[in-house]
């Protein structure tokens, strides 16, 4: 029979495998940091540029497979209400939402960031 400190390797080794003990980590750590953020100050709204930035800062997180990290981002953002009236177009977004901030939750349409950077895309390998 297996002892207790045991099952807990096992199991530890299981979470760890299947990614689930790190995204756990990371969405206690941005619960932490939401716990400490001062509500009696509010924030800015958020800008055409700033939505940008953070959607490449998204992009790069994700792409770069820092999936934790991008999970404390959106978090931090957070705060979820119906999507209303922001700075870009409903058909960039999917329409699942957006943050207290008025980041979209579901990332932009890559399309869309192309365009208002006036990038242009590798069709090889879709770089940008």
């Amino acid at each position: 029979m297996a002892t207790v400190a045991e099952l807990k390797a096992v199991l530890k080794d299981t979470l760890e495998k299947k990614g689930v003990l790190g995204h756990l980590k990371a969405r206690i750590r941005a619960e932490v940091f939401n716990a400490l953020d001062d509500d009696r100050e509010p924030r800015p709204s958020l800008s055409h540029e700033n939505l940008l930035i953070n959607e490449l800062i998204r992009e790069y997180l994700e792409f770069n497979k820092y999936k934790y990290t991008a999970s404390v981002l959106i978090a931090a953002l957070c705060n979820l209400h119906l999507l209303g009236s922001s700075s870009f177009p409903a058909s960039a977004s999917q329409g699942a939402g957006t943050t207290e901030s008025g980041q979209p939750v579901v990332p932009l349409d890559r399309q869309f960031l192309i365009r208002e950077l006036n990038a242009f895309e590798e069709s090889k390998d879709n770089t940008i």
